[in-house]
């Protein structure tokens, strides 16, 4: 068996395609890692050689998005979906340990993750709001953010243990093109984002969140990893909240292997840590160092958006696309065919010029392109080259 392959062309939302140098390191790593004899999955998550890796990934993702000293970096098991709960346990204890008094969370809602998210918070009983669902200002559906304007003095007369959004809904294509104003500016506000499949897309400003949280399995890795960037000043918050205290308050109490105190105080190994998906995660950070940083990256990825948009856009009424201009993801490109019958068509002479991966989520249908950092600018120029082409012979 070989580690060569062709360079696939694959926009599937995740598990999504990875830079292939990096599967053939990890893959021989599997084999012998540092020549110990041993697959890196073999090692004790505690030996000197897990922890160099753990430190290691730590080290270049700061590198990579410029993190403060104000912020802590660590990673637990799990995807967006374990972050739901773990977030809305760790942050209203966090309030409480800060304030004495139980917060609400805030929901800025543009997608079915941010919902889902929401759903867990009312699940595990802690006090919710929705600041607003942009579905109540576009027609029932999401597609669009409504301006800040318009639900900004929620936030500024509310009392909020964090405020949540979804940088980017992979489902439906939406993305902040800037952070919400009214939440940043507001030093009592901990502002709290999944940026699952955008992290490491652009450069962010760190320092204005409370919590990031990113699943690795969409842009930077494998799944079953998250990683997870925190103010140290809400992990000292969370400490001072004693169980006894939540339990009367009457908020859930956080399960031991996803407390963020304990799992940053054990070095993201309190329990076994996946240190092979670990290890992807970093190979994934230095190929990104290398390739010139997520400046470099980022440039690359507004040229992918734009060339695929373009495109799309050429041909209005062939194609529909769900979201407004103002929000396009630069991740997912979200589309449906206006003419019906085509769609199964279009898919089959797609996976033709091996271009796979390219069918919509389950609960919207239609189309979606993922054009995360693995992909290179010739795959996406080869798909807005059929996209044009599949227009013009089926107009």
């Amino acid at each position: 068996m070989t580690l060569q392959r062709e360079e696939p062309t694959h926009f599937g939302a995740g598990p999504a395609q990875l830079p292939t140098e990096v599967l053939q390191q990890s893959a021989k790593d599997l084999i012998n890692f540092n020549n110990l004899g041993l697959g890196i999955g073999e090692i004790s998550h505690r030996s000197k050689d897990a922890t160099k890796v753990i430190d290691d990934a730590k080290a270049h993702l700061k590198e990579l998005m410029n993190i403060p000293d104000t912020h802590e970096v660590f990673f637990m098991q799990g995807g967006g979906t374990t972050g739901f709960s773990s977030i809305a346990s760790n942050l209203s204890a966090a309030y409480l340990g800060k304030t004495g008094k139980v917060g609400t969370a805030g929901y800025l809602v543009t997608g079915s993750w941010s919902q889902k998210s929401l759903e867990e918070a009312k699940r595990l009983r802690v006090p919710t709001e929705v600041i607003f669902n942009s579905k109540d200002y576009n027609n029932g559906k999401y597609g669009s953010i409504p301006p800040e304007s318009e639900w900004a003095g929620k936030v500024k007369d509310g009392q909020f243990s964090y405020v949540y959004l979804c940088e980017n809904e992979t489902v439906h294509g939406v993305e902040w093109p800037r952070l919400p104003e009214c939440v940043t500016s507001n030093p009592d506000i901990e502002l709290v984002a999944d940026l699952s499949s955008d992290i490491l897309s652009r450069e962010i400003p760190v320092s204005q969140y409370g919590l990031i949280i990113a699943g690795a399995q969409k842009n930077i890795g494998l799944a079953g990893l998250t990683l997870y960037i925190i103010k140290k000043s809400i992990l000292e918050d969370i400490k001072k909240a004693s169980e006894e205290e939540i339990h009367k308050a009457g908020l859930p109490i956080t399960p031991i292997a996803f407390d963020f105190p304990t799992v940053v105080k054990n070095n993201s190994a309190y329990n076994t840590i996946p240190i092979f998906t670990l290890h992807v995660m970093d190979l994934v950070f230095q190929h990104l160092l290398k390739k010139g940083g997520v400046k470099a990256q980022q440039f690359e990825n507004e040229k992918k958006a734009d060339i695929l948009y373009t495109s799309l856009d050429q041909f209005p009424n062939f194609y529909n696309m769900p979201v407004d201009k103002s929000c396009r993801s630069k991740m997912n490109v979200v589309f449906t065919l206006k003419k019906e019958g085509l769609d199964e068509k279009f898919l089959k002479e797609a996976a033709e010029l091996n271009l796979t991966g390219l069918k919509g989520h389950r609960s919207v249908g239609g189309f979606r392109a993922s054009i995360y950092n693995a992909l290179s600018v010739e795959s996406v120029q080869k798909l807005a080259n059929f996209v044009r082409e599949f227009a013009e012979k089926n107009a």
